[in-house]
């Protein structure tokens, strides 16, 4: 099956670290795009270009103010992706109290061997 193009789908849009990078920045407010240029250390239009993406799909909107560009999550267009992965959750859940379950289990094999060497001193 073909994937769809970056430009059509959230899930392939921030698919891509950079893009990532940029949404976690735009989750602390709205930022100019020297901001972002600055805080990745990518060249302007590498940003330009990530920023496009991240707008034709939702998820960033822009607005002009005087000789700047600002742009600004649009974090509710990240439901569908939060909907999807939620689903994984009881998986995780598991996941989780079986490791609880063996630390506790060694730490209680770890006690009942000491109090065992107090024992024989």
């Amino acid at each position: 099956m073909a994937r769809a193009p970056t430009t059509t789908d959230a899930f392939n849009a921030v698919a891509e670290p950079r893009r990532r990078q940029i949404i976690d920045l735009l989750a602390g407010g709205e930022r100019p795009v020297n901001d972002v240029v600055a805080a990745l250390g990518l060249a302007q239009p590498q940003v330009s270009k990530h920023l496009k993406v991240l707008r034709e799909v939702g998820l960033v909107s822009v607005r002009g103010a005087g000789q700047q560009r600002l742009y600004k999550l649009e974090a509710e267009r990240l439901k569908a992706i939060y909907d999807w992965v939620r689903t994984f959750e009881p998986f995780w859940d598991h996941q989780l109290d079986r490791i609880k379950e063996r630390a506790e289990r060694l730490a209680s094999e770890r006690s009942a061997g000491r109090d065992d060497s107090i024992k024989e001193d």
